[in-house]
């Protein structure tokens, strides 16, 4: 390196700062840097000084033994091999993966969306690749000799408590997505309060929902939505508040803060989310051309949207009957019957004598017998009469037990606490 340069830098010129700070690679693997003085004979004596710097050639230098974690989700359109390109894996290791793995069962099962992430060595050799399928399973591969083998094992989850507000302008969904509320947990609020509020119908703009719920993480990132442990939602200026207990039989439910059950013995709609293009009236049918009583709600919805049964039953009848098309009957306590029309399919195991669940999908929506379009017929029967689902007064579950209040104040406390402080900060943030 040659360095000429002033015992007193205060005094330089503008360009001789500039070509200070410059300096140019060479091809002989030396550094030079050149400073001017100004042409002033007074100027303070200068001295050259002239060293010899060795750069080290890119090609020479040792592994330094470190290893590399990338993370990339992968996209639509992607293939495997551009994703391990962007993951920094080397093209001879990518190839061989593709080459070994390409039909095996772990990546049939990746998605996209999901996230890889990828441990390589500094010049892209692959020692491990990992991503999450389903809601607890951890599969990839792992370097073996020059090869590879698969794996496959269980992940624990931890859990977070997230804790969101939002208000109603158009619809719950959209609220949701405005308030940062993923949609399965829109969905379970609808659940929730379906058996007090008709989402279909009752929903106003101005309506408010607080909510808190677990968020299942791995290594720090979400991986899926878990219940929602309390919740207030206030319809036409009326608050519903619930939370989340498990009782002494193991089967939890969601009750309001003085222990009764939120859960309706029936839900008011076999739909999460439509709307009613029908009702429980007279009407003009638009096959037949007669005017006839019509004993049910229509809902319009897609073609496979999910049916569920709106309470405990067994299935009395699930095949095609006529004008209703593929139909599944539902028998209750009490003598009640729901029926479901026009569908699509059944669901798995849906069959006479099956038993099924409150909130269980039966079917899917279809067009199927006397249908001008995708949507469910939904009928309510109390012996041979059939009832407005509408409007008939449905029952509600079964309290809290007085033997389990005490724990269920309990354990319901800090959920409870913690639906306070959201609405404390929700109030905060309309003022």
């Amino acid at each position: 390196m040659i360095l000429t340069h002033r015992l007193d830098p205060r005094r330089w010129s503008a360009k001789a700062r500039i070509l200070a700070a410059a300096g140019a690679f060479s091809l002989f693997g030396m550094v030079a840097a050149v400073a001017t003085v100004d042409p002033n004979p007074n100027a303070v004596p200068t001295r050259t000084v002239v060293e010899a710097l060795v750069l080290e050639h890119p090609s020479e230098r040792q592994p330094t033994g470190e290893v590399f974690a990338h993370e990339e989700r992968l996209a639509q359109g992607d293939t495997f091999a551009s994703l391990l390109a962007r993951l920094g894996v080397n093209g001879q290791d990518a190839a061989r993966l593709v080459r070994e793995a390409g039909n095996g069962r772990a990546l049939r099962a990746l998605r996209p969306g999901t996230t890889v992430r990828a441990v390589t060595t500094e010049d892209g050799e692959l020692l491990s690749l990992r991503f999450l399928v389903g809601k607890d399973t951890l599969v990839g591969f792992d370097r073996d000799g020059p090869g590879f083998r698969a794996v496959q094992e269980k992940v624990e989850l931890t859990s977070r408590v997230l804790i969101r507000s939002g208000e109603i302008r158009s619809s719950l969904f959209a609220a949701a997505d405005e308030a940062d509320v993923p949609d399965a947990v829109a969905s379970q609020l609808a659940d929730i309060f379906g058996g007090d509020i008709d989402f279909h119908r009752d929903l106003r703009k101005g309506d408010r929902f607080l909510v808190v719920f677990e968020q299942l993480v791995h290594e720090g990132r979400p991986v899926r939505t878990g219940r929602v442990l309390a919740a207030e939602f206030v319809n036409n200026k009326k608050t519903f508040r619930a939370v989340w207990f498990d009782g002494e039989d193991g089967e939890g439910n969601y009750y309001a803060p003085d222990g009764k059950s939120l859960r309706k013995a029936f839900l008011r709609s076999p739909l999460e989310f439509s709307r009613v293009t029908s009702g429980f009236a007279m009407r003009f049918h638009p096959i037949l051309q007669t005017w006839r009583k019509h004993n049910g709600i229509d809902y319009g919805a897609p073609v496979g949207t999910r049916v569920r049964a709106t309470a405990n039953g067994v299935v009395e009848f699930a095949g095609v009957q006529g004008g209703y098309g593929k139909l599944v009957i539902l028998r209750h306590g009490n003598g009640i019957t729901t029926a479901y029309a026009h569908l699509n399919g059944f669901a798995s195991g849906i069959q006479r004598g099956a038993r099924v669940s409150q909130g269980e999908t039966i079917g899917y929506v279809g067009a199927t017998g006397w249908a001008t379009g995708p949507h469910l017929h939904y009928e309510f029967r109390v012996g041979d009469e059939h009832r407005n689902p509408l409007t008939i007064a449905l029952p509600a579950a079964d309290p809290v037990p007085p033997g389990q209040m005490a724990k269920f104040r309990t354990a319901t406390a800090e959920s409870l606490a913690q639906l306070e402080l959201a609405r404390g900060l929700a109030l905060a943030s309309r003022e």
